[in-house]
């Protein structure tokens, strides 16, 4: 947070009771939950706001299944912002603080749905002037000759001025050695949060271990993230439920016997490809690619249009997993 003070106004505060929504990195992977989270939020003793857009951002953010450090960090700056404009209104030393942040795990845990999240909350309590989201990889970032990484990264930090610039898998950036243009980015980044550091929020994303990696490559580099935060692989039961719910706001239905076919093919699935196993977007994918077999099967075998409860059906069969 900048030196200045946060913009006068009221923010009302009060206890609320988050339902549950599962995250998984992009777009579609926003999922409502069932309301039994009401009783283990009103036990946290959270305090968010009532009113207005925060309102909607800490909805949205207590509805993610899952993701319980991420919600406890998210609550935490929410909690030092707020604070330290009441300090400023009282007269009080309002320190500035930095934001940049490493975001670590593997993919379709979140990261980007989280990563969004923030933005708006940042721009809604004044830190950010605009709050947008810019993503972008290692191909947006280098360029093809000397002088024209640095120029490409200027660039793209110029655009993210007010809001926050997301750079997955930034350790591909480090990878081609001392020869590698991906240097000439990250020099350019380094310098650029120096300069800019109150201006815009940089989090950089990947696998945990390639995240270690890369900030050991650059001595410069750990210090400029103070907020550091691991985003662990989802259980089959979240799985399971992360499912459900995907196909819920599709208005499907998973019969007990899809849910068990599932729930054996994601057990096998994570041990053969723990490493490479894309979590929300797995299953997403699952799903969406059960809806076309569900659809062909039922053009096969009825000649009218299929009941209600038939087209809502995702039977054994459609979940075609090999």
């Amino acid at each position: 947070m900048s030196g200045r003070s946060l913009p006068s106004r009221q923010i009302n505060i009060v206890l609320r009771q988050p339902e549950h929504r599962r995250a998984g990195d992009g777009a579609g992977d926003q999922i409502h939950a069932s309301p039994q989270a009401d009783a283990e939020a009103q036990q946290t003793g959270k305090r968010t706001p009532l009113e207005g857009p925060l309102s909607d951002i800490f909805k949205e953010l207590n509805q993610l299944i899952g993701l319980d450090n991420v919600k406890e960090l998210v609550h935490e700056i929410y909690a030092l912002l707020q604070i330290s404009q009441f300090r400023a209104e009282a007269g009080l030393i309002s320190n500035a603080h930095v934001y940049h942040m490493i975001f670590k795990g593997s993919p379709g845990t979140g990261k980007t749905t989280v990563a969004r999240l923030m933005g708006r909350m940042f721009h809604a309590m004044g830190v950010l002037s605009k709050g947008h989201f810019i993503e972008v990889e290692r191909a947006d970032l280098v360029g093809e000759y000397i002088g024209h990484t640095a120029l490409k990264t200027r660039d793209l930090m110029k655009k993210a001025m007010g809001g926050i610039l997301f750079i997955d898998e930034a350790y591909s950036l480090a990878r081609g050695g001392d020869k590698d243009f991906g240097k000439e980015s990250i020099d350019a980044l380094v310098k650029g949060m120096e300069d800019k550091k109150n201006d815009f929020i940089l989090i950089l994303a990947g696998y945990s271990d390639e995240m270690e990696q890369f900030l050991a490559t650059n001595p410069g580099l750990p210090s400029r993230f103070p907020i550091q935060i691991d985003f662990e692989d989802y259980p089959i039961d979240q799985l399971i439920q992360i499912t459900e719910l995907m196909a819920k706001e599709r208005e499907y239905v998973l019969l007990p016997q899809t849910i068990t076919k599932l729930k054996q093919h994601l057990t096998e699935e994570k041990a053969a490809t723990w490493r490479a196993f894309s979590n929300a977007r797995y299953v997403r994918n699952i799903l969406e690619k059960a809806m076309r077999h569900q659809a062909v099967r039922l053009l096969s075998q009825y000649v009218n249009a299929p009941s209600k409860s038939e087209l809502m059906s995702i039977r054994p069969e459609d979940m075609k997993l090999k």
